[in-house]
């Protein structure tokens, strides 16, 4: 190391994958202390996002499976993680590598995928405010709080009449509100709900389509309230600041007027929030706010209209820009990703090998950032693991040179 510059090694180690980080952690103790440095972490993270290196689609069904953005051609089914034990487990949100999981209202955890640490949450119990209610759904969040560097879990239960009366989603439902800190291990209960979220929850609208999981961007979680034609109620986007635990309505564009009526979904595309306007399922509009929270800056990308190999649209969203910057990457229906040229309204569906027939989907990067400090349980057993994977390679490599060489000489 004494003879390369320090600075050529640090540039090259940036290049790199998590896996190969890892493994490059035992050469020596300046490299593995480079490595394991928060300023190095920081910009490895920063270089990925930039780049786009180091990306995976993961695909969310009953099973989860990760996808190579570079290759988008086999999918990989994600066995490791902690919660694993045959499927039944959901990924609420990626941020910077760490990923939220969810197998239960009790079995919930945070785990980075690529050096596989991992931290189960503790649980703080829902408390229903009276006992002719029950609860009903849960929505979730994943965030980063960047002004206390700290990864924060928004849980939002539903309490609902056991009788079952009311609509189940109108003014006699309520809330309650609790926010989990991954550096302080603790909950938090939200007081002064805003009224707007009891209309938060609307029959099948979230279930569909996975829209009770906040959507990240800025610095705060966002979930769509959906309109109430019959009160004269339109669609709303309401944000949680993670920073000051604040809820607030965040202004939206100025929607065109195309004779149809429409429904709203908030999604966001490479950062930026941006909220999808679908017109009677023949034509969404993808809107970017490009300065957050300033509502000029929204700006409408791109519209999609009929492919004549898809009948509607039931639901679409955006996941991320081609490296050339002249195509998205769209996840329609639950059921398919296809590229969209939005300048030559031209698509391309992806086939993916090996994946599930239906899916929700998110974005990941592969990062170094931790989540238990002073642990290195997850990277050991990440090393390990790949040392197995490789050493099994060579075996069938083996075993097929044995039996290739075997029938030549028979042939022979």
């Amino acid at each position: 190391m004494s003879r390369i510059p320090h600075e050529v090694i640090h540039d090259i180690l940036l290049q790199l994958p998590v896996k190969s980080l890892i493994r490059f952690r035992s050469l020596s103790k300046p490299i593995c202390s480079l490595i394991d440095g928060p300023d190095f972490i920081n910009l490895h993270l920063n270089h990925s996002i930039t780049t786009k290196s180091n990306h995976s689609i993961i695909l969310k069904e009953w099973d989860l499976f990760a996808v190579d953005f570079d290759a988008l051609s086999d999918a990989v089914e994600v066995k490791h993680h902690p919660l694993y034990s045959g499927g039944g487990t959901e990924v609420i949100g990626s941020v910077n590598g760490l990923v939220f999981l969810r197998r239960s209202e009790t079995n919930i955890a945070v785990y980075n995928l690529s050096t596989r640490e991992c931290k189960k949450c503790y649980v703080a119990e829902t408390e229903i405010p009276r006992r002719d209610m029950t609860t009903g759904y849960v929505y979730y969040g994943f965030g980063y709080d960047s002004y206390g560097d700290d990864y924060k879990v928004v849980r939002m239960a539903q309490f609902v009449r056991e009788d079952g009366g009311g609509d189940g989603g109108g003014l006699g439902c309520e809330y309650e509100v609790k926010v989990y800190s991954l550096k302080n291990d603790k909950w938090k209960k939200i007081e002064g709900l805003p009224i707007r979220l009891r209309l938060l929850s609307k029959p099948f609208f979230h279930i569909l389509n996975r829209r009770g999981y906040g959507v990240f961007a800025g610095h705060a979680l966002h979930w769509i309230v959906p309109q109430r034609r019959e009160l004269g109620i339109r669609d709303c986007v309401l944000g949680f600041d993670i920073r000051d635990d604040k809820f607030f309505e965040l202004p939206q564009p100025d929607y065109e007027n195309k004779g149809m009526n429409f429904h709203v979904d908030v999604g966001v595309l490479e950062g930026n929030l941006c909220v999808m306007c679908n017109y009677e399922h023949v034509c969404v509009d993808v809107w970017v706010m490009k300065e957050y929270g300033v509502k000029e800056s929204w700006c409408k990308m791109f519209s999609v209209h009929a492919i004549k190999w898809i009948s509607a649209f039931m639901f679409l969203r955006p996941l991320v820009y081609s490296k050339g910057g002249d195509m998205v990457l769209l996840e329609v229906n639950g059921e398919k990703l296809l590229w969209y040229d939005w300048k030559n309204k031209h698509a391309k569906v992806v086939r993916v090998r090996g994946g599930p027939s239906s899916f929700g989907s998110e974005m990941y990067v592969e990062s170094l950032i931790r989540i238990n400090d002073g642990d290195r349980i997850g990277w050991k057993k990440q090393q390990e693991l790949d040392e197995e994977e490789e050493e099994k390679r060579k075996t069938n490599r083996n075993k097929r040179d044995d039996f290739l060489s075997v029938g030549f000489k028979l042939k022979l």
